[in-house]
């Protein structure tokens, strides 16, 4: 039995280093800044500034399909690596063009953050020509407060900033104080916080069924971010007859991202892999 699972894991392994070795080609990196005419509004840090990392896959594997990626950090710094930029091989492999959101802290403003992911998207869509994308496949991922992020956009935004799918990863989702992640709460809405913009900002309460399909991934014994957030989003999207597929981990804890050394780092992929590929 041993030595059928370490040969499983060795395929396992093999197929996604075949896959890594067909992206030598993607397109080197470039960096924009978001606002180069200034946000709308200010951050109470004016030398936090929002910027974009693009990273496009090579022409010929090009699928026109984007994702915007916000890396978490419980809204008060990011993990701009293993939650955002490492993820650029994965998804350039696959044909998808990524772009790694630098966001601004909120300070308690939660309009800071929000705006920034949604004008990411228009970015995308503006650029849609010149980048080899269709505006019609443009999705948004975010891990942890950065999946807070990404679940506000889709749950709030409309027009040109709404995602087409979102990619979740131990999302925190609600605002509610008995489930919510409090520093994640605190940096967004402030320590003050009234009942209606926690209600406003607690995502599962406002799925509809427009809302965007999505992929969330979480671990069973995350004691950072409750299970709960993920699930009860599950759920609702269920409820509202929104494509969604839950996956949860029994070991992992939080923060995982790109990071090799979680335990089902290949089990993961492979299984995100598959979504994409489903619709």
């Amino acid at each position: 039995m041993k030595r059928f699972k370490n040969t499983a894991k060795c395929l396992l392994l093999s197929l996604i280093v075949a896959c890594f070795a067909n992206n030598v080609h993607a397109q080197k990196p470039a960096e924009f800044l978001l606002w180069p005419k200034g946000a709308p509004h200010q951050s109470a840090n004016p030398t936090d500034t929002a910027k974009v990392t693009i990273y496009l896959p090579a022409k010929k594997a090009a699928t026109g399909r984007a994702v915007v990626i916000c890396p978490g950090g419980g809204y008060q710094f990011l993990a701009m690596d293993h939650e955002g930029h490492h993820w650029a091989p994965f998804f350039n492999q696959e044909g998808i063009a990524v772009i790694v959101l630098k966001y601004r802290m909120p300070h308690g403003d939660y309009r800071i953050p929000i705006e920034d992911a949604e004008e990411a998207i228009k970015m995308v869509r503006r650029n849609a020509d010149r980048w080899n994308i269709d505006p019609q496949q443009v999705g948004i991922m975010g891990s942890s407060a950065g999946g807070h992020l990404a679940s506000t956009v889709a749950t709030h935004a409309d027009g040109k900033a709404k995602p087409d799918f979102q990619i979740l990863f131990y999302p925190v989702i609600t605002m509610q104080p008995d489930i919510t992640h409090k520093g994640s709460h605190d940096a967004l809405l402030g320590n003050k916080a009234k009942k209606k913009e926690e209600r406003e900002y607690s995502n599962d309460e406002q799925v509809t069924r427009a809302t965007p399909r999505a992929w969330i991934a979480l671990s069973d014994d995350d004691h950072t971010v409750l299970p709960a957030n993920g699930v009860n989003y599950y759920v609702e999207l269920y409820r509202h007859d929104v494509p969604a597929s839950l996956h949860v981990y029994p070991t992992g804890g939080h923060g995982w991202g790109m990071l090799p050394g979680f335990r089902f780092h290949i089990e993961m992929l492979l299984e995100l892999r598959a979504w994409l590929k489903s619709f």
